[in-house]
């Protein structure tokens, strides 16, 4: 599977993006996908993750309500919808797909995309 973020950019705080991943393989339409960040001098992070279904959405705490993970399996892309954005979000993002372990360890995770920066003014 290769995976190829997009979507990223400047926006003001309180304001939105959304992100793009899209993924080549066939395997795409039946991996769990997942998102992550990472900040300057930060490990990278769990942000959100759901299956092919629709079923096992999870969200980290800090963007619960704010944040929307969804897929299109039709044409192999994972996106994440960033509402209400707050210049601790400012990160670089990426997309994986989820292999084995828990849905929140980076190491559950074995493809992994370029990322895609997000910069978020105050």
């Amino acid at each position: 599977v290769q995976l190829q973020a997009s979507g990223g950019g400047l926006v003001q705080a309180g304001g939105s993006l959304r992100l793009s991943c899209a993924a080549s393989g066939r395997a795409f339409n039946l991996a769990i996908m997942g998102w992550f960040r990472q900040a300057p001098g930060k490990e990278r992070e769990f942000v959100a993750s759901r299956d092919w279904s629709g079923g096992n959405i999870r969200y980290a705490d800090s963007v619960k309500g704010r944040f929307t993970i969804s897929r299109d399996n039709a044409k192999n892309t994972v996106y994440l919808q960033m509402n209400s954005l707050k210049p601790e979000d400012t990160a670089v993002y990426y997309c994986a797909t989820y292999r084995l372990g828990g849905y929140q360890d980076s190491t559950s995770y074995n493809y992994w995309g370029p990322g895609t920066l997000v910069t978020v003014s105050s």
